[in-house]
């Protein structure tokens, strides 16, 4: 859906983004981590034309961005920032309706859209009236993101979009917005420098360092495939927690010495990981034995995944 070619960008005498070449599939959530400075923050605007390359070519569903008007194609991306980026002499219904507008959309259109959106994201109609500043940080950014989403774009930029956020409020955002029906139908990038989000919410992650991209691959692939030694040494300190992150209890069952108990299958789906259902289990005695023994049998799994 989305190619980069060659791309570089230099400000001044600093190469920001050198040379770099990659694909964000159809439907997928790619996540660009690096620490601050690597160029992922560059190389998202570069997509929507924030900024101008210096060299280089990027692809839209096959079309170069080059030949269409800036203006023009930011209609077709949906884009959230930081701190949401909101108008705000504008209020919410207002920030909402911005791109909306732009299309032309009529009033009842954009109302009945905005109030999908409201729902899923667990915000109530009454927000409409206020103003950015009356709100949290939790509600803004669930705003920014209603604002991106409306249009339903095939594609969704976005730049470190829950970074001014606490791990709770952030953790609940993660959860609602993994689960949006809007997503399946889009190419998302999302730049963050977050270990812990990139593994969340990527169905692949692109390493970056010093302008150049390092690694691209699964969650699993990257950790326990790294490339190189500063792929490895940049998950180290938190190796353990996305081990637990990125193996389904699916994965691990048959390293399983007798079944779950019936009521810990139960709570099981088909997407839970080690460390969903470790979560759960921890908060019941009842699960005791469960818990025993799905962490022996995950200990038995990453023994042969480990490099």
């Amino acid at each position: 859906m989305i190619s980069i070619e060659g791309v570089s960008k230099s400000f001044g005498s600093k190469k920001a983004v050198d040379t770099i070449s990659l694909d964000a599939n159809d439907k997928e959530i790619l996540v660009v981590l690096g620490t601050s400075g690597c160029g992922k923050t560059t190389t998202l605007k570069m997509i929507n034309r924030l900024i101008e390359p210096d060299s280089g070519n990027i692809f839209i569903d096959g079309k170069n961005i080059k030949d269409q008007k800036p203006e023009e194609l930011r209609k077709t991306i949906g884009f959230v920032m930081q701190h949401a980026g909101l108008f705000p002499h504008y209020t919410v219904a207002q920030n909402i309706a911005i791109v909306p507008n732009l299309l032309k959309w009529d009033k009842q259109k954009t109302e009945k859209r905005t109030l999908e959106l409201l729902e899923k994201l667990h915000l109530t109609q009454d927000i409409l009236k206020l103003y950015p500043h009356e709100l949290s940080g939790g509600q803004l950014q669930r705003i920014g993101i209603a604002r991106a989403l409306i249009a339903d774009t095939p594609v969704l930029l976005m730049d470190e979009p829950f970074g001014a956020l606490d791990t709770i409020t952030k953790s609940a955002i993660h959860n609602e917005f993994k689960n949006l029906d809007e997503l399946k139908n889009k190419t998302t990038i999302l730049v963050t420098h977050d270990v812990v989000e990139a593994f969340e919410l990527g169905h692949r992650i692109c390493l970056m360092d010093k302008g150049k991209i390092i690694q691209i691959g699964s969650p699993a692939e990257i950790l326990y495939h790294p490339v190189n030694s500063f792929v490895k040494d940049f998950f180290a300190s938190n190796r353990l927690m996305l081990e637990y992150k990125i193996a389904s209890v699916k994965s691990v069952a048959s390293f399983l010495d007798k079944p779950l108990s019936a009521k810990a299958e139960e709570q099981l789906t088909a997407t839970a990981t080690i460390w969903d259902i470790l979560q759960i289990f921890s908060t019941e005695n009842v699960y005791n034995e469960d818990y025993e023994e799905l962490l022996l049998a995950f200990n038995q799994y990453r023994k042969l995944q480990t490099v």
